[in-house]
C-alpha cells in the first residue's frame, strides 16, 4: 500500500496522519512547520498528500510540498465529512479529521492535478479582489440611490471614485500580466471570440480552471458545478439540480450565458429551443451555461478560435 498522508489544516498548525502506519503529529502553519513537515514526509515515503480546502490557510503547506516533490491534492470538505458520517465518525478533532482525510483518499483515489505555479495563483488573487471591488462599486450605488442627505452623498461619491480608480488599477495590472505570458495571452483570445465571452470571463477562467481543454465536457461540467445531478428513488424522480464545484466559475458563466443567449447565434438557438420545448427559463439559462463551457473547453483543447458556422 502506498504511504499517504492526510493533513487537516487550520491557522496555526497542520494536524498529520499517516497512513498505514498510523502515525500521528503536527507542525505549525508556517515555513518552518512546512519544512519540517517535509522532511518528515521525506523519511516516511510519502506517496500522497491530501490537504481539506480550508479558505486558504492550505496554500502554504500545498505549495511548499508540491515544490518539495510530493503529490498533493486538495480534497472538499463536504466530501470528507460526508466519508465520516458514513463511517459512522461523529466526533471532530484535529487529529481525527486528519485520519479521516487519508481515509477518504485511500478509499477515492482523488484524480492529482498539478497544482498552479505562483504566478498563477497572485492572477487568480488579483481576479479575486478585481471582483470584490466590483461588489463594493455596486453595493455603493445602490446605497447612493437611496441616501437623501447631502453629506452622505458627498461621501459615497468620494469612495466610489476610490474604488473606480482601483478598479482601474488592477485591470491594468491583469492587462500586463497577460501581456507578459505568451500561454495567458492566447488563452484570452481564443476565449474572447466567443460572443458572450468578455475579458472578465476570460480572465475567471485562466484564473480558476486551469484544467479547461485538458478534461472531457463532462468532468469539466462537474468541475466547474453546472453538470445536473437528480434525485431519484423508485419511481419518484425529483428535480434536477447543479451545485459545488467552483463557484466563482459558475458565477461568471452564469452572466456570460445571459449575454451570449442574446448575441451569441449558435447559443441564443439552443436556448430558444429549450424554451420553445417548454423548459422554465432558468433551466435553460444553465443549459446555455453548460454549452457554453463545452465551447470554451473543445476551443482551448483544439486551439482554434471561434467560427460561427
Amino acid at each position: 500500500m502506498d504511504v499517504i498522508v492526510g493533513i487537516d489544516v487550520s491557522k496555526e498548525r497542520l494536524d498529520v496522519h499517516v497512513l498505514p502506519a498510523g502515525d500521528s503529529f503536527f507542525v505549525g502553519n508556517d515555513h518552518a512547520g512546512v519544512d519540517e513537515l517535509a522532511r518528515r514526509l521525506t523519511r516516511a515515503k510519502a506517496g500522497i498528500v491530501a490537504l481539506e480546502a480550508t479558505g486558504g490557510y492550505e496554500m502554504l503547506a500545498a505549495a511548499g510540498l508540491s515544490s518539495t516533490g510530493f503529490a498533493v491534492v486538495v480534497v472538499n470538505p463536504a466530501q470528507v465529512r460526508s466519508y465520516a458520517h458514513a463511517l459512522g465518525k461523529r466526533a471532530k478533532t484535529d487529529p481525527i479529521d486528519a485520519a479521516v482525510i487519508a481515509a477518504f483518499v485511500a478509499a477515492t483515489s482523488p484524480e492529482i492535478r498539478p497544482l498552479r505555479d505562483e504566478e498563477s495563483e497572485v492572477f487568480s488573487a488579483i481576479v479575486s479582489r478585481r471582483r470584490q471591488i466590483v461588489q463594493m462599486i455596486t453595493a455603493e450605488e445602490n446605497r447612493a440611490r437611496m441616501a437623501l442627505a447631502k453629506e452622505t452623498n458627498k461621501s459615497i461619491r468620494r469612495l466610489l471614485a476610490a474604488l473606480r480608480r482601483e478598479l482601474e488599477s488592477l485591470d491594468g495590472d491583469l492587462d500586463g500580466r497577460i501581456r507578459k505570458s505568451p500561454l495567458w495571452r492566447v488563452r484570452e483570445a481564443l476565449l474572447t471570440s466567443v460572443p458572450g465571452v468578455g475579458p472578465t470571463t476570460a480572465r475567471t477562467l485562466i484564473a480558476e480552471m486551469p484544467e479547461l481543454g485538458s478534461l472531457d465536457r463532462r468532468r469539466i461540467a462537474s468541475l466547474a458545478g453546472v453538470a445536473p445531478f437528480t434525485r431519484q428513488s423508485g419511481k419518484w424522480r425529483g428535480k434536477s439540480f447543479i451545485g459545488g464545484g467552483r463557484s466563482r466559475v459558475r458565477a461568471v458563466l452564469f452572466m456570460a450565458a445571459l449575454v451570449a443567449a442574446r448575441h451569441n447565434p449558435v447559443l441564443k438557438a439552443f436556448r430558444d429551443r429549450l424554451v420553445a420545448a417548454g423548459k422554465p427559463k432558468i433551466v435553460a439559462i444553465v443549459a446555455t451555461m453548460r454549452k457554453l463551457l463545452t465551447i470554451l473547453n473543445a476551443i482551448i483543447r483544439d486551439g482554434k478560435p471561434w467560427q460561427s458556422a
